[in-house]
């Protein structure tokens, strides 16, 4: 006699593909990296020069700042020679020394964004690329239009998160204000299923 199984899926099979349907949609969703508060970073011992500049309290503005605006202090802060520093510098060491690197100039960024009423900047560590040999430092800020990455080191205006070739800026750990984040890629997620 040949039995005939009416049901090719059994109960638990059924749950597993359920579950990696709704996982892999759910994931899917994520169009950013995921921030988790942490207490501490690896980098907190290197960035206590900068803390009164990340903790400084926004000046509250009515108004957006135009791109424009951020375009023309990406570039300022772009034209200024590059060289390392294993310090964090000011904002102030940089105008008084007219060199900065990568941290340097993303800081003093973050703090004419600050200034000029900005909400909703990030500052970030990470990787240029996944390849790259030394971490870089960018910001990310989020507006009502869209979320951009302000890299004043080598790019030349804000670039939408959209923009943004996959594999470039994979952050590590963010900044924002007294917060401070470990940066989780959704694709490393992605990558595990």
């Amino acid at each position: 006699m040949v039995m005939i199984r009416l049901s090719p899926f059994t109960p638990r099979r059924i749950l597993v593909l359920a579950t990696a349907i709704l996982t892999l949609s759910a994931v899917a969703c994520f169009g950013q990296p995921i921030l988790f508060p942490v207490n501490s970073t690896p980098y907190d011992r290197q960035m206590e020069r900068i803390e009164p500049i990340l903790n400084c309290s926004t000046i509250s503005n009515e108004h957006q700042i135009p791109l424009a605006l951020v375009d023309h202090w990406i570039r300022d802060l772009r034209a200024i020679p590059y060289r390392f520093s294993v310090q964090w510098k000011t904002p102030f060491e940089i105008t008084r020394e007219a060199v900065a690197d990568c941290k340097g100039k993303a800081i003093a960024l973050y703090q004419q964004l600050q200034a000029n009423g900005a909400q909703n900047v990030r500052l970030v560590i990470g990787k240029r690329t996944p390849i790259s040999g030394v971490t870089h430092t960018w910001l990310e800020w989020t507006t009502p239009a869209a979320t951009y990455v302000l890299d004043p080191t080598i790019n030349r205006s804000a670039c939408s998160i959209a923009e943004i070739p996959i594999n470039s800026y994979v952050p590590y750990y963010a900044y924002a204000g007294t917060r401070k984040y470990r940066v989780t890629n959704p694709d490393i997620f992605l990558a595990g299923l």
